[in-house]
């Protein structure tokens, strides 16, 4: 095989997807400054290596450029919690939904996994919303039970109902959903609507080559003219999908972007937008509420003929006016949920850099050769907490809770692969503060997650993104939603 030709092919691919922003690799040209010997050159072996790559930005996804914020507590502390006291952090960039995740978008969920997963009925009954939310014992709610989630007249509105394992599920379907689709329309896999079962794209089963799916009419090529399999240093593939934490989502709600000069933030803001008030102060708009939220007791909408935020549940997610990174629906609205684990003390002991309460540990199980274990029924790779007996001889483990214990529990794993057959990892305690023998506890466990935002039916207090309230993972409620986020690799603003 030529060798430009085959160098080619490698860059073309990257090109498809990702700008042509130079990084510093590519300065040095195709030849590595340590050795002196060419990249993906056939002479010399082949060892490939992508010389340009800029990060695309993700589906339904917006850019967060990171910093440095004082996040905590900017209002009252109405509730004498004393929950969320300011601290200097600072996040790196990422990315986020532009908006909340739609009914419409978590149907086309139900129905791939009704579709694929037809021989496991608990797959797709797992993971449905729970309209029942809606009902009250001294409120006609019934309609919305009927038809909120499925009417079209509600596809653009937020999905409610959903609990936070849930959410983490939809947020791994859509991850493989997406890279599923980079591989096909770059041609390395062909559209297999036939899919089922354990024969269903999953990036990591992909990655460790437990899946093979129909090959596609651009295979991938090395520089010595060999097919090959797509792997993470190609750089095609996306990141994963996930909740943000509390503390990106604190940071994206403030926009802080729109309000700062030279590292100046000339007002910190109470709300997702400058000034005090609820109300918006532009010229064409002015005197019209920002969001969707109670203005008072039994004043949920305002006055027939003036409507004063007109909705009287939630709102399409594209209602109102966006914040200075472009995000909707920031206060108000419906509340979200984030990743961490609850802990009314958290600001006293979380990292000043990218904070987050929750980490587990894990690791993909292997068998007694090293190798990787077959993936489950579902497709999917099995993964299982970190050995501590292993993780003890290991120098860079000695600063990390590998342990099960105070920050989050093997039940509560970020990765959730088996979490819609209902699988439970052994271990793990959800009586953290239990007191001696009896039956006391606290209502914060290692299953108790933080959800940020006021809602519909909140007062405008809770709108500020300095709020912070917790809710067990399993629950749902009619104004708790969620929106996906992406971290992102390289360069916090691109080259």
């Amino acid at each position: 095989m030529n060798t430009k030709f085959g160098i080619s092919l490698i860059i073309a691919g990257t090109l498809v997807l990702f700008s042509c922003k130079k990084s510093d690799l590519a300065s040095t040209g195709d030849t590595s400054e340590t050795t002196g010997w060419a990249y993906n050159s056939e002479e010399n072996g082949g060892f490939e290596v992508v010389t340009q790559y800029e990060e695309q930005t993700p589906p339904g996804c917006v850019f967060i450029e990171g910093g440095t914020f004082t996040m905590g507590r900017v209002e009252q502390d109405v509730n004498f919690d004393w929950n969320n006291q300011p601290r200097r952090v600072s996040v790196s960039s990422f990315y986020l939904d532009e908006t909340e995740v739609r009914n419409v978008d978590y149907r086309e969920y139900l129905f791939w996994l009704k579709r694929v997963f037809a021989e496991y009925p608990a797959v797709y009954k797992n993971a449905l919303p729970d309209t029942l939310v809606w009902r009250s014992k001294l409120a006609y709610n019934e309609p919305y039970v009927e038809y909120y989630f499925r009417h079209p007249a509600y596809n653009q509105y937020p999905v409610v109902g959903v609990n936070w394992i849930q959410a983490n599920d939809y947020c791994a379907w859509r991850s493989d959903r997406v890279n599923e689709k980079i591989m096909i329309d770059n041609g390395y896999l062909k559209m297999d609507p036939q899919q089922s079962g354990a024969e269903n794209f999953n990036t990591d089963a992909y990655l460790v080559g437990q899946y093979d799916g129909l090959p596609g009419e651009n295979p991938k090529l090395s520089p010595m003219g060999v097919e090959r399999k797509i792997t993470l240093e190609d750089g095609l593939l996306l990141p994963k999908y996930r909740l943000p934490t509390e503390a990106e989502w604190e940071f994206a709600a403030f926009s802080l972007i729109g309000n700062s000069f030279d590292e100046r933030i000339y007002e910190r803001r109470l709300f997702p937008w400058n000034g005090h008030t609820l109300r918006n102060d532009d010229a064409k708009s002015r005197g019209q509420m920002r969001a969707n939220f109670v203005r008072g007791r039994g004043d949920y909408m305002g006055t027939a003929g003036d409507l004063n935020d007109n909705a009287d549940v939630p709102a399409p997610v594209k209602s109102y006016w966006p914040n200075d990174y472009g995000l909707y629906c920031m206060a108000g609205n419906v509340s979200e949920w984030v990743m961490d684990v609850y802990r009314p003390l958290t600001q006293e002991d979380n990292d000043e850099f990218r904070p987050f309460r929750g980490n587990v540990f894990m690791e993909m199980e292997r068998d007694n050769d090293g190798n990787v274990a077959p993936k489950d029924s579902l497709g999917r790779i099995k993964f299982k907490p970190v050995d501590p007996a292993n993780a003890a001889n290991r120098r860079n483990y000695k600063q990390a809770d590998y342990r099960n214990y105070l920050d989050g529990d093997v039940q509560s794993s970020l990765d959730f692969s088996t979490s819609t057959t209902s699988a439970q990892n052994p271990g793990g305690s959800t009586r953290m503060y239990a007191q001696g023998q009896g039956d006391m506890s606290s209502l914060i466990t290692d299953n108790v997650r933080v959800y940020k935002g006021g809602s519909w039916k909140d007062r405008a207090y809770w709108l500020v993104p300095g709020t912070r309230r917790f809710l067990n993972e399993t629950d749902s409620r009619d104004d708790i939603r969620f929106r996906c986020a992406m971290t992102r690799v390289g360069s916090p603003k691109g080259f």
